[in-house]
């Protein structure tokens, strides 16, 4: 083993860089292994940013890498590329080599799979988005598509008509609605396209082409896609996953396996950046509560508590 660390975070997103200033705070030795661009990388602006509303994606990795510099923090431009769980803590081997850490915790994200469309995924992030919370202000009073089918498709599509009334929803074929969905459609004014969709095409909008040789034309379109782990290191250690295979945890971010914490999207709902880097920060505080109980108990001491208090008093 090369390097020693209290902790290692996989994952410098908003989770990971947040979990990494909290611990780093907390006069923690970590290592932080930044896997990569972050999974919004594409999109211009970030919105409901707290003092950084607008700011692109890449800059507030920027800044959050810079916010680190005061601290015991050693960043490694690298993924994780292996892990072990080890007596007294975790192995994990990275391109610069092996460290070892008393606790792992991993914000290491996860990866939209888009709807097989020629042309999607190359304006995803552009013109084709996720989030309404995030890309609904700027589109507002746009004529925009939903893309999608069954209850994911109508309930997107409700919620984006609360940012424009032109709104349709494409279902690329059969709609998979009840219909009592399809009425609640009507009743708001979204009509519905069934037709199936050869590709889209369009740089400042999006041009839908369908197979029967019509075309529609709109200013932006949103989709819900399906996810997949950024990292199949979590299950590889015996994580437990979801049928969505997101990671669970407790309200605290601690995995089925003792000293691994999870934050961020790859934890689930709601994945805003927000959300994310108050998941890490919940994390990061739990990690290093549970360090401090073991370093105490080293040391031949604990948290007595006193018999005439409530139980939840001096709980962080």
């Amino acid at each position: 083993m090369t390097q020693d660390y209290d902790v290692v975070i996989v994952g410098a997103g908003p989770a990971g860089l947040t979990a990494a200033l909290t611990l780093g705070g907390a006069e923690r030795r970590v290592l932080l292994l930044d896997g990569g661009p972050p999974r919004n990388a594409r999109a211009t602006a970030a919105h409901n940013v707290f003092t950084r509303d607008g700011c692109a994606p890449t800059d507030l990795k920027t800044l959050g890498l810079r916010d680190l510099r005061p601290y015991d923090i050693t960043v490694r431009h690298t993924p994780a590329r292996e892990a072990r769980v080890l007596e007294d803590g975790f192995a994990i081997r990275h391109d610069g080599g092996w460290a070892r850490a008393r606790r792992l915790l991993f914000a290491s994200g996860v990866r939209d799979r888009l709807p097989h469309i020629p042309g999607l995924r190359e304006r995803w992030g552009l013109t084709v988005h996720h989030c309404p919370y995030c890309d609904g202000w700027p589109n507002r009073d746009a004529r925009l598509g939903v893309l999608g089918s069954h209850q994911e498709g109508h309930y997107l599509a409700l919620n984006v008509r609360a940012w424009t009334e032109d709104v349709c929803l494409l279902t690329d074929g059969p709609d998979e609605l009840t219909d009592e969905q399809r009425e609640d459609l009507r009743c708001v004014g979204v009509p519905l396209y069934r037709r199936p969709i050869m590709r889209v095409s369009g740089k400042e909008t999006v041009t839908v082409h369908f197979q029967d040789g019509q075309r529609l034309e709109l200013e932006g379109l949103f989709l819900n896609p399906t996810q997949v782990q950024n990292s199949t290191l979590p299950a590889a250690l015996g994580c437990e996953l979801d049928a969505k295979s997101r990671v669970v945890v407790n309200e605290n971010g601690m995995t089925s396996v003792r000293g691994i914490w999870a934050a961020g999207d790859m934890a689930g709902a709601p994945q805003y950046v927000a959300n994310a880097a108050a998941s890490g920060m919940t994390a990061a505080v739990s990690l290093n509560t549970t360090l401090i109980h073991e370093d105490v108990r080293a040391r031949g001491a604990a948290f007595h508590k006193s018999p005439d208090e409530d139980p939840e008093v001096g709980v962080a």
